[in-house]
């Protein structure tokens, strides 16, 4: 039997506002997707893509260092995403109240230049970070 889409005597008196689900449930999954894609993608925003170098004798760090910095292939340095000089990067050490306790990673790329790594090294310790690890691949 087809169904109807008019009531017989043709007048709207008993014609409901109906909510329609389907298509809020449709809204609904489509903005949880987008939403958990885009919290994904923000978990690496941090950091710069970099190759790190091999090393066979290295050993796994346990604890998640409290700040790090990336160096790239073409010397730029970063931190937490902004580029930064060798001079803000003693700065903002500093201004983050640093100890002798405090762990510093660094982020080099395998064809960056030694002099890069090791002006970044010497800024981390010119702000009194001694504890100074350095990322690798095994």
């Amino acid at each position: 039997m087809p169904v109807r889409l008019q009531s017989r005597s043709g007048d709207d008196e008993g014609d409901e506002a109906r909510i329609e689900i389907i298509p809020l449930i449709d809204i609904m999954f489509f903005l949880l997707a987008a939403f958990m894609l885009v919290s994904l993608s923000m978990t690496h925003l941090r950091r710069v893509p970099v190759q790190v170098p091999e090393a066979s004798t290295g050993i796994a760090e346990t604890k998640e260092p409290e700040f790090q910095i990336t160096i790239d292939a073409n010397g730029v340095i970063t931190w937490d995403g902004a580029l930064v000089t060798l001079t803000e990067i003693t700065a903002r050490l500093r201004s983050a109240g640093v100890s002798t306790q405090s762990r510093v990673m660094i982020s080099a790329d395998e064809n960056s230049r030694h002099k890069q790594v090791l002006g970044v090294l010497n800024a981390v310790r010119e702000a009194g970070v001694e504890k100074v690890g350095f990322e690798t691949r095994d």
